[in-house]
């Protein structure tokens, strides 16, 4: 009889702290709700202020709120699409990578492509850059470097946003190594440099079939990643 009654006491203990749990849960959720739409009216304000004054600076602040909030909730991350393959087999991220160049490949094409029919000056044509061994040297770096910081550029400052300090480390890191390899940039072009005016493949292949050779190579790459979940899943 008091092993019952000890029974059912703890039960009750049991569910009360389930219940207590429940509720602190619910409590932090509403202070959490109610601070994020305070700081949500705060942020849109600013915005609108800023648009009264400079209206492209007003676009940028709303359109970075618009693509952090898409970011920190989509959990979208290049590390992730390079990592998780080799480290759980999962490549989720990897394939939301793809799908992403491949929609913005086509969407780029349509607005370059307009502005070559229409005669003006293709936007953006000042960021087909050199390729030399800096590409190479500078890719396996920042490869390392952003496994190793568990994020990249996009994803470091979403999770400082997040309230993770030790990125701030990383985001000093960052600054760092920019000035240092912008310092040195020159030198690089100046001795191992392959293709110095870079390569713009509608100049190589046509606009459509650029576009069709990039779309297949994504497509192609999409393939190989669902192939290797299910390999790693055997």
């Amino acid at each position: 009889m008091n092993n019952v009654q000890i029974f059912s006491r703890k039960n009750y203990n049991d569910g009360g702290a389930v219940m207590n749990l429940s509720d602190q849960k619910k409590d932090s959720f509403a202070k959490q709700f109610s601070a994020g739409l305070v700081l949500f009216v705060m942020l849109l304000m600013i915005g609108i202020f800023l648009f009264q004054y400079a209206p492209i600076i007003a676009f940028f602040w709303l359109s970075g709120l618009g693509f952090g909030y898409i970011l920190q909730r989509s959990r979208f991350c290049f590390v992730a699409a390079f990592r998780d393959p080799a480290l759980t087999g999962s490549t989720a991220v990897t394939r939301g990578v793809l799908v992403a160049l491949a929609l913005t490949t086509i969407g780029f094409t349509a607005v370059k492509y307009f502005y070559h029919l229409t005669s003006q000056t293709i936007p953006g044509q000042s960021y087909i850059a050199s390729i030399g061994m800096n590409t190479v040297v500078g890719g396996i770096i920042f490869g390392i470097g952003m496994v190793i910081a568990g994020g990249c550029a996009s994803g470091m400052l979403m999770r400082i946003g997040e309230g993770f300090e030790m990125h701030l480390i990383t985001l000093v890191g960052f600054f760092l190594g920019t000035m240092l390899g912008n310092n040195h940039l020159q030198w690089w072009n100046n001795h191992w440099m392959w293709i110095k005016e870079g390569v713009f493949l509608p100049d190589l292949f046509g606009w459509a079939g650029a576009l069709i050779i990039q779309l297949l190579v994504i497509a192609l790459l999409y393939g190989l990643a669902i192939k290797w979940e299910e390999k790693q899943e055997l």
